[in-house]
């Protein structure tokens, strides 16, 4: 299963193809129109329901769609003329999230069936579906120490409620698509992405930016304490977001993985404690902790198996968290000196 080496949307796209980017106002989706964007790709379609003021980021140059493509009709309007679809867009969060939301996270599944539908009879080539690890069974995951996850243990399947769910039955319509219909399909399971131009603030975020915000807000009320939810030892792995970018090209374009799951992860794995000790650093100081055990917690551990896209690719996500972190933490110090000053801000 091994290739030489890996394609990236250069090697096989005409600079003035179409690519469409579904989620564009979020997170991932927003990164990923800038990184073709700076690659010279010039035609862009970049579409997300939130109004544009409340997009993360915006990129020149880029055409911006506001549309809701849990509607089939915005979906075919999205896709008309594309070469390639990514779709990224889904409603999701951190935990606190999609425990509190789980019929909110399994609605997504709309998008993602009347996304792939358009983009087949627009005659697309290839289709993008950002799935996650929490389509994994969570037996598997009870234990902080538990062994990282390889691609095979999705089955048999025990998904996370709600949005694991969603994810799992998205990726099976994915690979039926190109077994019946011949629509180059890609799956990557995303890890757990962080970086700057990401959620911050008001319930959606994840823990590394969760726990930068934490640390700045108690730096700047004096407290100097901070709560976290659980007792801290629950373990992840986080990916740095320029890796994820990378990873989405590169399996995008690959034919040994057309409409195979694959991670898409750090295998760095640290506990929720861990990850604190590592914004204290950055941050020059330490906080009391205030362990809320009431609060959602999540599986106990869960880490990404990378055999698979090393074995393929030649390649995984290798930015050490530390590095990634303090470049997160300083981009959210920034936004939250601007709120302060009361200037409009992304959350």
């Amino acid at each position: 299963m091994a290739v030489s080496k890996p394609k990236r949307i250069e090697d096989v796209r005409k600079k003035d193809d179409l690519l469409v980017i579904t989620g564009a106002g979020g997170f991932i989706a927003g990164s990923l129109v800038r990184y073709f964007h700076d690659k010279g790709f010039s035609r862009i379609r970049a579409v997300d329901k939130k109004p544009l003021d409340e997009w993360y980021r915006r990129t020149p140059g880029v055409e911006d769609l506001v549309l809701d493509v849990s509607f089939r009709d915005n979906c075919v309007k999205a896709c008309e003329g594309a070469v390639e679809v990514y779709n990224l867009a889904a409603d999701m969060g951190g935990m606190g999230f999609i425990e509190r939301y789980r019929v909110e996270c399994l609605r997504s599944v709309l998008v993602n069936t009347h996304m792939i539908e358009a983009a087949e009879k627009a005659g697309a080539d290839r289709y993008f579906f950002s799935s996650s690890a929490c389509a994994y069974n969570i037996d598997l995951q009870k234990d902080t120490h538990s062994r990282a996850l390889k691609e095979s243990d999705a089955y048999p399947a025990n998904a996370e409620r709600g949005y694991g769910w969603e994810k799992l039955f998205s990726e099976i319509v994915c690979q039926e698509y190109w077994a019946e219909r011949s629509l180059k399909t890609a799956i990557a399971r995303f890890h757990n992405v962080y970086g700057p131009y990401g959620t911050w603030d008001g319930g959606r975020e994840k823990a590394p930016a969760a726990l930068c915000r934490k640390v700045i807000e108690a730096d700047d009320n004096g407290t100097r304490s901070v709560e976290i939810w659980g007792d801290g030892t629950r373990t992840r792995s986080f990916m740095w977001i320029e890796d994820c970018l990378e990873g989405i090209d590169m399996i995008m374009h690959c034919d040994e993985l057309i409409a195979t799951p694959i991670n898409l992860g750090s295998h760095e794995l640290v506990s929720i404690n861990e990850l604190l000790g590592i914004v204290e650093a950055i941050a020059g100081f330490k906080v009391a902790r205030r362990y809320d055990l009431t609060q959602p917690l999540g599986v106990g551990g869960r880490n990404s198996d990378n055999t698979m896209i090393k074995l393929v690719l030649g390649w995984e996500p290798s930015t050490p968290l530390r590095t990634g972190m303090a470049k997160t933490y300083a981009w959210i110090a920034e936004q939250y000196a601007a709120r302060k000053a009361g200037k409009k801000v992304v959350l």
